[in-house]
């Protein structure tokens, strides 16, 4: 993906073991227990160069993880913390260290952090990358505790999420969170789909309770891609259901919600029958530096509850 002179390939190299392509991905025997993950990654300026931060929550049988890597342009990675699933420790911490000859700082403290039941807390943290006292990054509703914490600049960070990837679970309804504009309007987004005990399945894709998007004939429209509105955006929406449908039963269904394309360019997209559904994938990018917000693109894999 090429973002603002970033040149990207599916996610940073730093966490490649999780960077696999959206076309792979969906054929992966990995097992689901390994696949709860959410990973962001930010575009930001360190020291005037555009880097990348990579932000990945983990969930297994051990407890919660997190990841941080930062990336250079070029895709290589200047460093990276791993802070391991979790029980009783770890919650609360810090690393120094150096890139572009500068000094990074990573604090996080999660040791009153809420969650549901995905990986990624709901409140009660602060995650924040600290560059030379200023802050680059920073997650979480304890904004006040971080700059504390950190005694960085009080002073915005620039960073802005331009990709999101995320594994949710259920047996006919997928459900999670989705902000499709920097400091835009968090939205509800559920994806129904019966591929067991329906005839003739049926997707439908819900944005705040409100159909945006159906898809009859399933069996025969398995792959593809529409375009939808959201906020005022045009997003074009794809999906590969092939594994629900006929695959493995450790198949995961794959959609992308595409933003910041214009409208022109959207609506004049691949047609429904285009048997690629992801023909841009994440080598080619949000180019157009006309629209008003950075490019996002969400990607979830959907895995079906047993």
């Amino acid at each position: 993906m090429q973002v603002l002179g970033v040149k990207m390939r599916d996610f940073p190299s730093c966490f490649g073991e999780n960077g696999v392509q959206v076309a792979d991905s969906s054929s992966s025997s990995t097992s689901r227990a390994a696949q709860n993950l959410v990973t962001c990654v930010y575009q930001c300026r360190l020291r005037g160069r555009s880097c990348l931060i990579t932000v990945t929550w983990s969930k297994n049988l051990m407890g919660q993880g997190l990841g941080i890597g930062i990336d250079d342009s070029s895709n290589q990675c200047l460093c990276k913390v791993d802070i391991k699933p979790w029980l009783f420790s770890k919650r609360r911490g810090s690393k120094s260290l150096e890139a572009y000859s500068c000094k990074i700082d990573i604090y996080w403290d999660l040791s009153a952090a809420k969650f549901g039941p995905g990986p990624e807390p709901l409140e009660g943290f602060y995650v924040a990358v600290v560059v030379d006292r200023k802050m680059v990054l920073i997650m979480g509703d304890l904004r006040k505790e971080a700059f504390k914490k950190t005694n960085a600049n009080p002073v915005n960070s620039n960073a802005v999420c331009i990709a999101k990837r995320e594994h949710i679970f259920g047996k006919k309804v997928f459900s999670t969170k989705a902000q499709f504009c920097d400091n835009g309007q968090i939205h509800d987004l559920v994806i129904e789909c019966d591929t067991i005990s329906a005839e003739d399945p049926c997707l439908v894709i819900r944005i705040d309770s409100k159909p945006v998007m159906q898809v009859k004939r399933l069996q025969w429209k398995f792959r593809g891609n529409l375009p939808i509105l959201i906020d005022g955006l045009a997003v074009e929406v794809c999906w590969d259901v092939h594994n629900w449908l006929f695959g493995a039963s450790l198949g995961s269904a794959v959609f992308m919600f595409r933003t910041c394309l214009s409208a022109e360019k959207l609506w004049a997209s691949q047609p429904l029958s285009n048997p690629n559904p992801f023909p841009w994938s994440f080598s080619q990018g949000f180019s157009d530096s006309k629209t008003q917000c950075h490019g996002f693109s969400l990607i979830l894999y959907a895995w079906k509850n047993e």
